[in-house]
């Protein structure tokens, strides 16, 4: 394996060194003899579960004296010296771990490996619907990968933001494909060791930006009221990355397919995307999520069993959303020749749509040139009464937020019950940037269980308290441009992403189906983007897709399902070489995780937490070592 001379170490805020003598010695024998006496009497009278970090337990941690294992040259925080705990805690840190402590490297020919979206393993799932190219993931343990994956040859770091929108190294994506297949769509291309992404499309091929004007046109995106978006099949994600600068957060997908790479190709770019793709399963998202939704030339056959991926659509559609679409059968008068069909055969697939739309109550607002927008009711309350048919009927006894492996049915989700035609249903949200600390409408309704709206504003106070911490003792956070593409593994109810809004990242919130997944629609409702995830599995993501991963209770939350060293080789293999993990969690859990780490080529340390040294959850800082496969094929 190749690396560099000189990896990056974890740089952490410098403090004065604490000099040893008389008096500092006597005063921390004080005060551990106290937080001892304090410690048993808490341990005895009542115990508490580590898993919410929104409570801190006050505990006794056992004094040592520091020992540091840092590399030369590495920086301690800033009045909060390396804590070395394996000493008094090594009955807690037995795991599984490969022969001599250490993971190696994986064939360089695994550097694009995306566990659940596995191209071989793909082939054993039926073709019809695309039913192969969902999630499969590994079912035994013979075929889960316990290795690290690497870089490939003459790996770099991403352009920063905003130039990254527009141009990233060839030797992180080494595809040409895309940039010969869509020569003419001015997708992409290639510029010496560079790509190029000139912001083209199928359908717009003046650019993203003219194209988002004309669509800004026909529907509001400048006042606030549209902020979270659905792109459907997104190519190089350029329509999500144009509109970064309207500030609307746009959560991109398609399939790991024949384009190859062009998941990838958006993450390089600094933009926000997830492998995925319309067939037999709900998207990984929650009811009434989008303000808007986005088809351009996605080829997804919307008149097609029953109008079901349409259905889908209007399931993760706010009351009030906007479906667009571009590309056929829009405009077919002009186009059918060059798409090599026939005028019949076009204007009956628009007729198809047109009625599965009338079926939902969806109004179409307008069709102008290569485009046509509908929108989606504000409630259900006429709708239900009005329909000329009762085909798709609506959906009983089913939560509409569950979506994890869960079928798409040929029914309409219904809307939560309004008192008038005029009301919203599910209550109104305010437009962006209010909505990021309001209150959301399922908090106030009481529809989050164990969550209500003293609790909601506590929780972002909380977490802004949290990230000004994680600012004061991580020196990478001053260097602009460090971070863009940011991970909350146990995202809650959005706040650590949202303490992060006025930085130049986008934050995925994934919210794990083992814990409160209801929360994610409250990140929705926010303003915010995310996805389910259950951590005993793989993210439907490329290789390197994030600077930096947060991990909030994970283990924790994880702990007798699955094994630990599984999660932490998913964090490895969707952490970008020389990014950056903190994780959360109390500190027995936090030397188990520590003992795997120092194997997996991780610089890594505790600190305490932000509210001191008695504070039994603790904080471990990561950052990944730069390394790369063999120039050479494996």
């Amino acid at each position: 394996m190749g690396a560099r001379p000189a990896a990056t170490k974890l740089h952490i805020s410098p403090a004065a060194a604490r000099r040893t003598s008389f008096l500092p010695i006597a005063t921390v024998a004080l005060l551990c003899s106290a937080s001892y006496f304090l410690g048993a009497w808490q341990h005895g009278g009542f115990s508490s579960s580590p898993a919410s970090s929104s409570v801190s337990i006050a505990a006794a941690v056992s004094c040592t004296t520091t020992t540091s294992t840092k590399r030369p040259g590495k920086q301690t925080p800033r009045g909060n010296p390396s804590l070395d705990f394996s000493a008094h805690h090594a009955a807690a840190a037995v795991h599984r771990s490969p022969a001599g402590g250490r993971y190696e490297a994986c064939p360089a020919k695994y550097s694009e490996y995306t566990p659940c979206e596995d191209v071989k393993r793909s082939l054993r799932y039926p073709r019809d619907r695309l039913v192969y190219r969902e999630r499969h993931c590994p079912t035994t343990e013979r075929e889960r990968l316990r290795c690290l994956v690497p870089a490939p040859a003459g790996y770099r770091n991403p352009f920063p933001w905003p130039a990254s929108r527009d141009v990233a190294w060839f030797a992180n994506v080494p595809h040409k494909e895309l940039t010969v297949e869509k020569a003419v769509q001015n997708w992409i291309r290639v510029d010496g060791d560079k790509f190029r992404f000139p912001g083209g499309g199928t359908m717009f091929p003046h650019g993203a930006d003219a194209y988002i004007d004309d669509i800004g046109k026909l529907i509001p995106l400048h006042d606030g009221s549209i902020r979270t978006a659905l792109d459907t099949g997104c190519g190089v994600a350029s329509w999500g990355a144009y509109l970064l600068s309207r500030d609307i957060l746009a959560m991109s997908f398609a399939p790991r397919d024949s384009h190859e790479a062009q998941v990838q190709f958006a993450l390089e770019r600094g933009v926000p995307a997830m492998i995925g793709v319309l067939a037999s399963n709900r998207l990984t998202y929650p009811a009434r999520a989008f303000d808007m939704a986005h088809c351009s030339r996605c080829l997804i056959p919307w008149h097609l069993y029953d109008g079901l991926y349409l259905i889908e659509v209007d399931r993760v559609l706010r009351p009030g959303g906007y479906w667009i679409l571009s590309g056929p059968p829009i405009n077919w008068r002009k186009y059918w020749k060059g798409w090599e069909r026939t005028k019949e055969d076009l204007n009956a697939e628009q007729q198809a749509i047109e009625a599965v739309a009338r079926s939902l109550c969806w109004k179409k607002i307008k069709e102008a040139g290569d485009i046509a927008i509908w929108q989606k009711p504000a409630n259900h309350a006429s709708c239900k009464a009005s329909r000329k048919s009762k085909s798709p009927p609506f959906c009983s006894h089913k939560n509409p937020d569950a979506a994890w492996y869960d079928k798409m049915e040929a029914c309409v989700t219904p809307l939560p019950e309004v008192s008038d035609a005029s009301e919203v249903a599910g209550g109104v949200i305010k437009k962006w940037p209010q909505r990021l600390t309001a209150v959301p409408p399922r908090v106030s309704r009481g529809s989050i269980k164990g969550v209500t709206s003293k609790s909601f504003v506590q929780d972002t106070e909380l977490w802004n308290k949290r990230v000004r911490h994680y600012k004061g003792v991580i020196n990478q956070f001053e260097q602009k441009g460090r971070y863009r593409n940011v991970l909350d593994m146990n995202a809650g109810l959005g706040g650590f992403a949202a303490a992060l809004a006025n930085d130049l990242v986008w934050v995925m919130n994934m919210v794990p189906t083992v814990g409160n997944f209801t929360t994610l629609g409250v990140v929705y409702e926010r303003g915010l983007i995310g996805s389910y995830q259950d951590w005993c599995e793989g993210m439907s993501t490329y290789p390197r897709t994030y600077d930096l991963i947060h991990a909030d209770s994970v283990f924790t939350l994880y702990k007798n399902r699955c094994e630990m060293d599984f999660i932490l080789l998913e964090m490895d293999r969707i952490l970008r070489p020389e990014g950056t993990v903190i994780i959360r969690d109390d500190v027995d859990m936090l030397v188990k995780v520590k003992s795997v780490a120092d194997g997996m080529r991780w610089d890594s340390q505790i600190i305490d937490h932000e509210d001191g040294p008695l504070v039994r959850e603790k904080i471990l800082l990561v950052v990944k070592t730069y390394w790369t496969a063999k120039e050479q094929n494996q």
